[in-house]
């Protein structure tokens, strides 16, 4: 079987791989190139945008598998839409130009800099990539992306004499609020540090437009072997970049009529939204979708199911899922005139959860779940109570879950595991110290005492929720009923 290149692809995609290049993207992963790669490509072979992508690599080589494709992969995207029928497409992928490593070759991005079609940054450097570091931005490379980015702004301007129109649109998706306002931050206090002087400063301020963004688009990646070998077989070739993604996707941007010019693709696609104000989307997103998946992964974890599909085939689990999002996360959001439209998005994603095709692991769901919680779910619950003053059963239920989630068993070389069963896993958490400790001698009878202490740390969630009537009384009793009885027969007493 023949490996993906140019020379097997169709004549559309032949046509995209000679257009410029108009986008530099800080990152390689799935997500990026699933959704907004993807719509990239889709844009060009629809003769509009007509730009392709130079990739950002921040570690040293494993661009070999771009560069023996010639930056072609395939989204094969599958899932079920919303009338219940089936989707399972292939789309080849030609936006990506080439792929470059920073660490190996920091020139050839630098050079990517004076390209005068050059248009658009985008970055994807997980939640931690936006965070000032006080560095030497001519280093080769600089260590931080705000240092990159930085310095490679400085290299266009110094190129281009800091001309208008040789400005550019920095979206960054990272996944945390007002993430454009983050970043023009921290190239501002770079600018500063380095004493780049007030010229460039003005046309940074004038000519470089920081978005705000939200990206929603479930794209676990590589699939598992066997369905691997089952799409390459339909496909007819080989590709080792090969990813899956859902039907759904939403990337919404905040931005005026120049960046509505620069993102010509938008007019394209429904759910690529180019707004003044995009905090409604990032909120019902957060809430109902982030917020129900945080809510529910350490429950549906130790109630013995391993990916969300498993978990919405359970009677009790769909129902959990279903029961929080409707009766605990909807009606508290702060848009009572858009009821009628979040209930049909709730449903859309009820419907994402039973995807057969994503195989979305609840334990990767629970990477750094405190901070999570207390960012997705801490102002539900507070709301809740605003309005109905009782306590948000369903919430209560999904945080007994995760407090003993957060159960520590062993501890190997400053790793914490919990266990399930037979089987240990591991809690990928800052405060999987803090919660080790304080779970130590707890019994059934004293693990009112450890509901107590947690919920009313104030580092952890910024308020005391001891403080709202019945909630710690409420977990203390389902942790009990789940240290007991087990946590899927707590769940099927709670919910059935």
């Amino acid at each position: 079987m023949p490996k993906l290149t140019k020379q097997i692809v169709d004549n559309e995609t032949q046509y995209s791989l000679d257009l410029p290049v108009k986008v530099l993207q800080f990152g390689t992963g799935v997500l990026l190139r699933g959704l907004c790669d993807y719509l990239i490509d889709q844009a060009n072979k629809q003769h509009v945008f007509n730009g392709r992508i130079v990739v950002v690599k921040s570690t040293a080589g494993l661009s070999d598998d771009f560069a023996e494709q010639d930056g072609l992969y395939t989204v094969c995207v599958r899932g079920v839409d919303s009338n219940g029928e089936t989707i399972d497409e292939a789309v080849t992928v030609g936006a990506i130009s080439r792929v470059v490593s920073a660490q190996d070759n920091w020139r050839s991005i630098l050079q990517v800099a004076r390209n005068p079609h050059l248009e658009v940054i985008i970055s994807n450097t997980t939640e931690v990539g936006i965070q000032y570091v006080e560095e030497n931005i001519f280093q080769n490379p600089p260590q931080s992306f705000p240092a990159k980015l930085t310095a490679f702004l400085y290299e266009r301007f110094r190129t281009y004499g800091g001309k208008r129109d040789k400005g550019v649109v920095v979206i960054p998706t990272e996944l945390i609020t007002d993430n454009g306002l983050k970043l023009r931050e921290c190239v501002e206090k770079l600018s500063a540090y380095n004493e780049l002087g007030k010229l460039f400063n003005k046309w940074l301020k004038y000519h470089v437009k920081f978005c705000n963004s939200l990206v929603d688009r479930i794209v676990p990646g590589k699939p598992d072997a066997a369905t691997q070998a089952q799409l390459e077989a339909k496909l007819g070739y080989e590709d080792s970049l090969l990813t899956v993604a859902e039907p759904y996707y939403l990337w919404a941007i905040e931005g005026d009529d120049r960046v509505k010019k620069v993102l010509s693709f938008e007019q394209l696609f429904d759910n690529v939204i180019v707004d003044e104000d995009i905090s409604y989307y990032r909120e019902r997103k957060l809430r109902i979708l982030n917020g129900s998946h945080s809510a529910s992964a350490p429950l549906g974890y130790l109630s013995g199911f391993d990916i969300t599909y498993q978990c919405m085939q359970d009677p009790a689990m769909s129902k959990y899922y279903e029961s929080v999002i409707y009766d605990e996360v909807v009606p508290t959001l702060p848009f009572e005139d858009q009821l009628a439209e979040l209930k049909v998005f709730a449903g859309d994603i009820l419907s994402r959860y039973r995807n057969p095709f994503i195989q979305q692991k609840l334990i990767g769901i629970t990477l750094q779940q405190t901070s999570k919680m207390n960012a997705r779910n801490v102002a539900t619950i507070q709301r809740y109570y605003k309005q109905f003053g009782s306590v948000p059963k369903h919430f209560a239920l999904g945080f007994a879950a995760y407090l003993l989630f957060m159960k520590a068993v062993k501890n190997e070389n400053n790793q914490y595991f919990g266990q399930r069963g037979e089987s240990f896993y591991l809690i990928n958490d800052d405060q999987a110290a803090y919660f080790s400790e304080q779970w130590q001698g707890v019994t059934v009878e004293t693990v009112g005492t450890l509901v107590n202490e947690v919920l009313s740390n104030t580092k952890i969630w910024d308020t005391n929720l001891t403080k709202l009537a019945g909630f710690a009384e409420t977990v203390t009793e389902l942790l009990t009923e789940m240290m007991t009885n087990g946590v899927k027969a707590t769940l099927e007493k709670a919910i059935l």
